[in-house]
């Protein structure tokens, strides 16, 4: 790491302190302190300067650390928004805070492009939910049916599927499917929105499901609702479409990443409480200063991995570190299904 000024160093830290003074520090409860920013700014400053030097871009998601995403992250998004983001880059070298299926997906839309992923292995119990193999043999049982997966699935099984879906896009595309029968995989509490939202809108589609439930929406329960309206009788609850069902129809909104910020900045209620993963509870604070929220702790231990520290030994190695790579024929096929994502979310 290259060396800074005091001055220098002193003037990051303010800066980092006057974004993230606002926002929940999870590791202690507290609030980020000037202290803490202190200490984090050697590495932002560093992250900040080798990006430039090596023709970088760093994309983070909502769930990665708030000094990630509002310290040294060039665009911040949900996986849609990322996944466009990916594809408008023009520089070089992309950087993707996140995990794995996610710098996937940046290097099927950027094939010349080299993708890197901190935090080489960070999985997704959804996206380790499903093979290939599996989707395979279920297209094999149901050939009339549209087979839709969420993002949150590896290159390989986008490979085999008609189209992609985000929980931004998902309703839509699940509708505007000409099939009457669609195989959506691999998110059980998903598809089970996707049955209730589509049986709101009077469309009648079977919906199939395969696949695993998100490890840190699937923990949220009734009881958790209930206690919060309890402690907290102003409260407007926010969820995501990959928590259980019963827990979605008691919320006041459900929707994707992107949508729980737009609805809270619209809002004129003044104290949320919010059913999902940590880092948004950090983005919605830090975007919303006026209003206060509550939030019961789950973070994404994947998400998490990415760290400054991490960022900066791809930065400081980019030659030899290690680049997500998905094979010719497996990209084309992937993007073809991204493609389709973007081209029916675009109609609306």
């Amino acid at each position: 790491m290259r060396d800074f000024t005091a001055a220098q160093m002193e003037e990051e830290a303010r800066r980092l302190y006057a974004l993230l003074g606002n926002v929940t520090d999870f590791k202690t409860g507290g609030k980020y302190t000037l202290e803490h920013c202190r200490a984090i700014a050697p590495s932002v400053l560093a992250v900040n300067n080798l990006k430039k030097e090596n023709d970088a871009v760093i994309l983070a998601h909502y769930y990665c650390a708030p000094e990630i995403v509002y310290g040294v992250a060039d665009f911040k998004g949900d996986s849609y928004a990322l996944a466009k983001k990916a594809a408008e880059f023009a520089g070089r070298n992309i950087i993707f805070c996140g995990v794995y299926f996610m710098a996937q997906t940046a290097k099927i839309v950027n094939p010349g492009k080299r993708v890197y992923l901190p935090p080489v292995t960070a999985g997704c119990s959804l996206a380790d939910g499903i093979d290939a193999d599996t989707v395979s043999k279920l297209k094999e049982s149901y050939p009339d049916a549209a087979f839709v997966c969420y993002i949150n699935s590896t290159a390989e099984v986008k490979a085999l599927c008609d189209v992609c879906v985000t929980s931004s896009n998902v309703y839509d595309i699940a509708a505007a499917l000409p099939n009457e029968r669609i195989v959506f995989i691999p998110d059980l509490f998903m598809a089970d929105n996707i049955r209730a939202e589509l049986k709101r809108r009077g469309i009648k589609k079977e919906v199939l499901s395969f696949g695993a439930t998100c490890c840190v929406h699937d923990k949220y329960t009734v009881r958790d609702v209930e206690e919060l309206r309890w402690a907290h009788p102003s409260v407007k609850i926010i969820s995501h479409p990959e928590c259980p069902l019963a827990v979605c129809e008691i919320s006041d909104y459900c929707g994707s990443t992107s949508g729980m910020l737009d609805y809270v900045k619209k809002s004129d209620a003044k104290e949320f409480a919010v059913l999902s993963e940590d880092g948004i509870v950090n983005s919605l604070e830090l975007e919303n200063p006026s209003k206060t929220f509550y939030a019961v702790s789950r973070p994404c231990g994947q998400m998490k991995r990415n760290t400054l520290g991490n960022i900066l030994g791809v930065l400081n190695n980019l030659e030899q570190a290690p680049q997500v790579q998905v094979p010719c024929d497996t990209a084309l096929r992937a993007k073809k299904c991204i493609d389709n994502m973007f081209e029916m979310a675009g109609k609306k």
